[in-house]
């Protein structure tokens, strides 16, 4: 039995305090063209993202290049202003089952006291709604360690400054106490006081990501956010850091949002993973398992591609077809489908599937069609300049996953190829076990990953 993602319940954080919860968070940047510079489309960089992140413990966010990880993180940061959707802070479950109650009740019909609920836990718990004092509070509770550490310090300023400037502008040190304080952080980190006086320029890369995480833990904050903080470094070094950042947590208490798309280290950093793709967040689940037995065909793409991971049971490895879908106009239904290894009928298919099927794979064909007269999405006639083309693009459909979703049989008049898809709405995150989440449709359907 599978349960909706209906909810941002303790089941999907794993834990029943969380320190953000993300509610159908958005972020979409406009596509102006023309001289009056008219949006006309919108890339949906991170598109309606459900996830808490417990109290104490590590989240993995891990992805391929450009799948929305980095622009994720800057949203909870407070960097980015989202689009849609809600962003809390410290709710607990309670809190939770109130927020999605009175969500799931239009404004004009709720209660005076959900009313009066609802703008109480804005004040306090909503990021974008909570009071000034609160909105600092969170800001200087949730710090970033940014992947490229020589581009994030300041060349001109010395480690003293660079390191005490948050005491600083929080008035919290100064003078001697500030340079005291700006030493135990050093040390914290394995540097010392005879690096307070250095230029960035004047560190090694390992060294610089060390000023960064010193920086990080100025004001003593709960949360981290890590942004591939060991990807421009050495391997020796990458260990290094990765062993002083679970040392800090162990030390301090922290918790730890980890974005890269190395599993190695995701592998050896985070209690939970979540895995994204094209802005949505595909398998959600405790590391063990999403590594042993990953839910969606992508995640065991991305465990299999890595050649640094601990042996693991292999059933084949599987690749992805073609490129990244445009993502202003990504796929229907499951986003990965037309370079999914698995792909069925239920995945979802669009007439625009398999028009880039046939310019990728049949460009001959493709350079003869006249027009493509739509319909909607799912149903298009699309006319040729010849009548043999016609044929071969109809053919070509047979031989396709996508055959298995037409609406009805291919229908084809001279020179004219007309193609109906049943519709279907996008892939939903769904709980197929204690603790897993996944979108991939087959796998709901069959209760775990099918093999080739």
């Amino acid at each position: 039995m599978t349960v909706r993602n209906e909810s941002l319940g303790a089941d999907f954080g794993g834990a029943a305090d969380a320190v953000v919860s993300l509610h159908d968070v958005k972020v979409h940047y406009p596509v102006k063209e023309g001289v009056l510079q008219r949006v006309t489309g919108q890339v949906r960089a991170v598109d309606g993202i459900n996830l808490s992140i417990p109290r104490g413990q590590t989240l993995g966010l891990v992805g391929e290049s450009g799948c929305g990880k980095t622009t994720l993180g800057r949203v909870i940061a407070g960097l980015v202003a989202p689009t849609g959707g809600d962003i809390w802070v410290d709710v607990n479950t309670g809190q939770h089952n109130d927020i999605e109650r009175i969500r799931g009740i239009a404004a004009k019909d709720r209660s005076a006291a959900d009313q009066t609920l609802w703008k109480n836990l804005e004040v306090n718990h909503r990021l974008g709604s909570m009071s000034r004092e609160k909105q600092s509070n969170y800001r200087r509770n949730c710090q970033v360690v940014f992947q490229d550490a020589f581009a994030s310090l300041n060349p001109r300023q010395l480690v003293r400054d660079i390191v005490g400037r948050p005491l600083r502008v929080h008035k919290e040190a100064s003078g001697e106490d500030l340079d005291r304080r700006v030493t135990e952080l050093l040390e914290r980190v394995g540097l010392g006081p005879q690096h307070l006086l250095r230029f960035p320029h004047q560190f090694s890369g390992g060294q610089r990501q060390r000023i960064s995480i010193a920086r990080a833990l100025a004001l003593n904050p709960e949360f981290v956010i890590l942004d591939e903080p060991t990807s421009a470094l050495d391997v020796s070094v990458q260990a290094q850091i990765l062993n002083l950042l679970v040392e800090l947590q162990k030390d301090l208490g922290l918790t730890y949002l980890f974005i890269t798309h190395d599993l190695g280290v995701v592998q050896h950093m985070s209690d939970r993973i979540a895995v994204m793709y094209m802005g949505e967040i595909v398998e959600y689940g405790p590391t063990a398992q999403v590594f042993n037995n990953p839910l969606h065909p992508y995640s065991k793409i991305l465990r299999d591609s890595n050649p640094t991971l601990e042996d693991g049971p292999k059933i084949e490895k599987w690749d992805l077809s073609g490129t990244v879908p445009n993502p202003i106009n990504p796929p229907r239904g499951c986003r990965l489908h037309p370079r999914c290894p698995v792909a069925k009928a239920e995945c979802g298919w669009s007439i625009d599937d398999v028009l880039t099927d046939s310019e990728r794979n049949t460009p001959v064909i493709f350079e003869t069609i006249s027009t493509v007269r739509r319909t909607s999405e799912f149903r298009a006639t699309v006319n040729f300049t010849e009548s043999e083309a016609a044929k071969s693009f109809a053919n070509r459909i047979g031989t396709l996953a996508a055959h298995e979703a037409l609406e009805r049989p291919v229908r084809l008049d001279e020179k004219s190829v007309e193609v109906s898809f049943n519709e279907v709405s996008g892939a939903e995150l769904q709980q197929l076990q204690d603790g897993r989440w996944t979108s991939c449709t087959r796998t709901q359907n069959l209760g775990a990953l099918p093999k080739l």
